[in-house]
């Protein structure tokens, strides 16, 4: 389990802080020193105090690279991992980028093959709408011709039935005003004689 890195900073804080204390404390006598010559400031003596500095000095860096040592590397593992995360994302939006300068430089194409076609289409369907307009205006013209033909055959029969009725009509005046009963008994003769005729 790991700690929280605002915890770690607070407890290297408070190291360092009793750090800077421990070192004035133990110096601080040596800075409080009389006027006085002292056996202290003689060259064995300035020889201890830099021997006791570099001891204290070293605890100091010993226990601060002991207690710090972790919480850096932990930042430094962060960091490094939010920088190759930041590379990956910058990696990924220049291949976005770039996607989409490639699709803007062919988009003109595009739009001239869409308009192309488009145009092509349009033409293919005119020509199929023209086509199929004249096949219907061939089929209306000759559904045409064919009534027209039925209507003059119609025509032509109700003037043969008229003409043969009239004719009929004009004949049978025609005989009431010509046959009188003796041609009458004279055709009936005639007809007999036929009949007769015909069964022999």
């Amino acid at each position: 389990m790991t700690r929280d890195p605002s915890f770690r900073g607070r407890a290297i804080l408070r190291f360092l802080a009793y750090a800077i204390f421990l070192f004035f404390l133990v110096t601080l006598p040596a800075l409080a020193q009389e006027t006085e010559p002292s056996p202290a400031d003689s060259t064995i003596g300035w020889g201890f105090r830099w021997l006791n500095f570099a001891i204290v000095f070293a605890g100091i860096l010993y226990f601060a690279i002991k207690i710090c040592g972790p919480y850096f590397r932990g930042r430094k593992e962060e960091i490094a991992r939010q920088v190759a995360e930041g590379a990956r994302a910058r990696e990924a939006a220049e291949k976005l980028r770039q996607e989409v300068r490639d699709k803007l430089a062919g988009i003109d194409k595009e739009v001239a093959r869409i308009r192309e076609e488009a145009k092509r289409s349009t033409e293919a369907e005119a020509k199929r709408l023209r086509e199929l307009a004249r096949r219907e205006a061939e089929t209306i013209e000759r559904a045409a011709e064919a009534e027209i033909a039925a209507a003059r055959r119609n025509a032509r029969l109700e003037l043969k039935a008229l003409a043969a009725g009239l004719a009929i009509d004009r004949a049978e005046v025609l005989l009431k005003e010509e046959l009188t009963p003796e041609a009458e008994a004279s055709l009936i003769h005639i007809f007999v004689e036929q009949l007769a005729g015909s069964a022999n």
